[in-house]
């Protein structure tokens, strides 16, 4: 069986429309893992183009863990949210909201999936497309389970974020704009600059930031690297504040594939 595990954001769009434009492969699926807290912007795009890539033979799936509150039932937080103890000594807790949110749910409907075939988990029964690009190779592993066989297409033909941009372009395409969830603690700036500016969005993230303050005594938690509260961060961009950017690149996070 062949996947590809869709994000709704620029490279594994891509991939999937490369798909069902004929330029790679046919897949079985298209699944996405949706996380209940992405960016209004995301579910307004999946819901435009979802057809389409059914109607070019990319059957899409939607799978969702049966919970995805931010705070397990254990009082555990699942998202890597940064820690201001009374100590001085800062830190950042470990991410457990990818496993929690999107690996265990696929898996959970993959092996149903392979149930329903009569497929055997062996070695290699499943190929799974990941959306990275050349740009961010680093990030590229193989999966914990011997069953699922993970395949990057974007560094097989050395295609960078900015080349799947010029791609869909190329195509007549909309980009998506970047797959991750509003409350994030991986984004950068220009990130929660856009997200302030959709109003349910930023509300959701700040009510998230509140959440989580007290939830893990003696440390207060943040989303922020900067341990303020959400609501206080000044996210002008440097013109703004009157000074000189000698930046123009931010962090790109790590979920938005």
């Amino acid at each position: 069986m062949k996947i590809i595990s869709l994000g709704w954001g620029t490279q594994s769009f891509t991939l999937a429309a490369m798909v069902a434009l004929g330029e790679l492969e046919a897949v079985d699926f298209a699944v996405h893992a949706d996380t209940r807290h992405e960016s209004s912007l995301t579910y307004d795009f999946a819901a435009r183009w979802t057809e389409w890539l059914s109607s070019h033979g990319v059957k899409v799936v939607t799978v969702r863990a049966a919970n995805t509150d931010i705070i397990n039932p254990y009082g555990g937080v699942l998202i890597p949210a940064f820690t201001a103890g009374k100590d001085g000594k800062n830190g950042q807790i470990r991410r457990q909201c990818t496993y929690d949110w999107k690996i265990r749910p696929m898996r959970a409907w993959i092996s149903a999936e392979l149930e329903r075939r009569g497929l055997r988990k062996k070695p290699g029964t499943v190929e799974q497309w990941i959306g990275i690009s050349l740009d961010e190779f680093q990030r590229m592993k193989q999966a914990d389970v011997k069953y699922i066989v993970n395949r990057f297409p974007l560094i097989e033909m050395r295609m960078t974020r900015a080349d799947c941009v010029d791609w869909l372009k190329k195509h007549g395409l909309e980009i998506p704009p970047r797959s991750a969830c509003v409350f994030c603690p991986f984004k950068s700036s220009a990130d929660w600059r856009q997200t302030r500016a959709i109003g349910q969005d930023w509300r959701a993230a700040v009510e998230v930031d509140e959440h989580i303050r007290t939830s893990r005594p003696p440390n207060a938690l943040y989303i922020h690297p900067s341990r303020k509260p959400l609501a206080d961060v000044d996210f002008r961009t440097a013109e703004e504040k009157g000074q000189i950017s000698l930046w123009d690149s931010e962090c790109e996070g790590v979920c938005g594939v």
